[in-house]
């Protein structure tokens, strides 16, 4: 009785699947880190070492599926479990590596820096809608070497939810790694409970950089999950079709995971991603746009199929202010990703083509996220009989069914109740109270956050060792100290 979105049918997921594989072989994949071609060679892959290109013959991909994780869960700081990765649970989280931040009084675009990061952090922490935490901004007050990991090190300090993250080297990737055990108590308890899911990005069309496959190893044999972040662009960087990206799409998804099993077999890994079509008129790359949402709904139908974890981003808009089209897009972009029953669905928060991070927007996505979540709830069998028992003493009178004791203990399973950003009053309520528009409410709420946040208590002496960590990269990169987070200015 729960409502589901399937744009495939079978025969379609099937040909999908068919063809990635074709394309594994001609025109094949270009892998442009040496020890995954190495590995690919060592099971019978061909290989072109001078032009890295790597045919990958069919069985290979069954073998790699076959170790694969149907689910796996991400924690929280206490170590319990928050996100189920597998099946049609859906989960929400921020939007992530925004590089700017609006400001609500002038309706600017600045560059992000940590206390913008700070207040992302401290609002999403503190809406249940989001499962899941994200290094949302990059914070541009630090050196550029340090700009993946810093971010992490603000979401450890002021969030105990999961995160979803991603890191921007081959070589901070290990520091992240070990940063997140030092809170987890060593890298076998991360590996047993990872806190963090990793996002990974092919280049398209068909390219395993150095960077993204010397990711893939690392965390395959981390244990810690990575998540596939296929970035498809239909007319520029993939087919115009959506079912030829949708394809390229699974091309990368599946060489992905062939290098990342290889690697380690039986470590998690997601089929996700970041698709877009390519504007003709603008030159653009519009998430918010429906032909984006229906990729994202068909790639996730072919991840299902194959029994993996999936993610997405959706949630996110090209407008550049919180207005009608920012809440158009991204509605119907949360509505589509809950009801194909994707995993992780990231972008709330963003505007700008995920160029632009937004507490207010945060707040205002939530309400879209708790409408979709009651969505997917379906319909419910409440009473034995549908409505026929709810008539007796009736007197053909408006009003009579307020007065059932039943209405009093059913209606708040029934119907969901938006916080203040909704605006549910009538005119003259509405004109009382102040006659604000949905970003003025937004702007009100984020700022009721702010002030009653409380950062998470958490182990000084893991605390200690995290700073410690961090002050030595910083060090390392020619940063005498960190930014001082006692005296950024929040509320």
């Amino acid at each position: 009785m729960k409502p589901k979105l399937s744009l495939l049918d079978q025969a379609l997921v099937s040909r999908i699947i068919e063809e990635a594989c074709q394309l594994l072989l001609k025109p094949g994949i270009k892998v442009q880190n040496a020890e995954a071609r190495k590995l690919l060679a060592d099971v019978g892959a061909q290989v072109d070492e001078e032009n890295m290109v790597v045919r990958i013959p069919e069985q290979i991909v069954h073998k790699a599926l076959e170790t694969v994780p149907h689910e796996f869960k991400l924690y929280d700081y206490e170590g319990n479990p928050k996100v189920q990765y597998g099946g049609d649970a859906v989960h929400f989280d921020p939007g992530s590596s925004g590089i700017s931040v609006l400001l609500p009084d002038t309706l600017e675009h600045k560059t992000a820096e940590s206390e913008d990061l700070i207040r992302v952090l401290k609002v999403a922490e503190s809406l249940p809608q989001y499962d899941a935490q994200s290094t949302a901004v990059v914070c541009h007050d630090v050196p550029k070497d340090l700009h993946d990991l810093y971010r992490l090190y603000l979401v450890m300090l002021y969030s105990k939810k999961p995160i979803v993250t991603g890191a921007f080297s081959n070589t901070t990737v290990h520091h992240m790694l070990d940063m997140l055990a030092i809170f987890s108590g060593g890298r076998d308890a991360l590996r047993t409970k990872p806190r963090a899911v990793f996002d990974v990005c092919p280049s398209p069309p068909l390219i395993w950089s150095n960077f993204g496959a010397g990711q893939l190893i690392v965390l395959a044999r981390a244990g810690v999950p990575a998540e596939i972040v296929s970035m498809p662009l239909a007319g520029a960087a993939s087919p115009v079709t959506l079912l030829g990206s949708v394809t390229q799409h699974a091309a990368e998804c599946l060489s992905g995971i062939v290098i990342h099993q290889l690697a380690h077999a039986g470590s998690p890994i997601v089929w996700g991603g970041a698709p877009a079509i390519f504007d003709m008129r603008k030159g653009g790359t519009p998430f918010g746009a429906i032909e984006t949402a229906m990729i994202d709904s068909s790639y996730a139908q072919v991840g299902k199929h194959l029994g993996l974890p999936t993610h997405a981003y959706l949630g996110a808009t090209e407008a550049k202010v919180l207005d009608t089209q920012a809440g158009l897009e991204s509605g119907m972009g949360v509505l589509v990703g809950a009801l194909s029953g994707i995993n992780m669905i990231s972008g709330s928060g963003m505007l700008d083509s995920l160029l632009c991070q937004s507490p207010e927007k945060l707040v205002t996505d939530a309400e879209g996220i708790a409408m979709a979540k009651r969505m997917i709830d379906g319909m419910k069998v409440q009473t034995e009989m549908l409505a026929t028992g709810f008539y007796e003493g009736v007197n053909f009178k408006g009003g009579d069914f307020l007065k059932q004791k039943i209405t009093m203990q059913l209606f708040r399973e029934e119907q969901h109740m938006p916080g203040k950003v909704i605006d549910r009053d009538s005119m003259r309520g509405w004109r009382e109270s102040g006659s604000m528009d949905t970003f003025a409410r937004a702007r009100i709420r984020v700022k009721e956050i702010l002030a009653s946040y409380q950062r998470p208590e958490l182990d000084p002496i893991h605390e200690a060792d995290l700073r410690t960590f961090v002050l030595d990269l910083a060090h390392q990169a020619g940063l005498d100290k960190l930014p001082s987070l006692e005296e950024i200015q929040l509320v």
